[in-house]
């Protein structure tokens, strides 16, 4: 797992290495995108959606609030 991985954008054959940076990136293959907002916007998905389409993975998820906020551990 690696966490707040530089992306960076190429334009026109330049590449600007202050790119896009990705919260969660999962085996090179899942991008985890943590949100801290109330509720989940269509632009918030465009943000994700360019990121798969730049890296060229096919799996991402949003989230919203810490997750630790949304799962509770019990233990005996």
């Amino acid at each position: 797992m690696e966490r707040q991985l530089t992306l960076p954008v190429v334009y026109d054959g330049l590449k600007m290495d202050a790119g896009l940076r990705l919260d969660l990136v999962v085996n090179r293959s899942l991008i985890i995108e943590d949100k801290a907002v109330d509720s989940l916007l269509p632009l918030h998905e465009a943000h994700l959606l360019t990121y798969l389409k730049l890296t060229g993975y096919r799996l991402g998820l949003l989230n919203v609030a810490p997750i630790k906020d949304r799962i509770r551990r019990i233990a005996l």
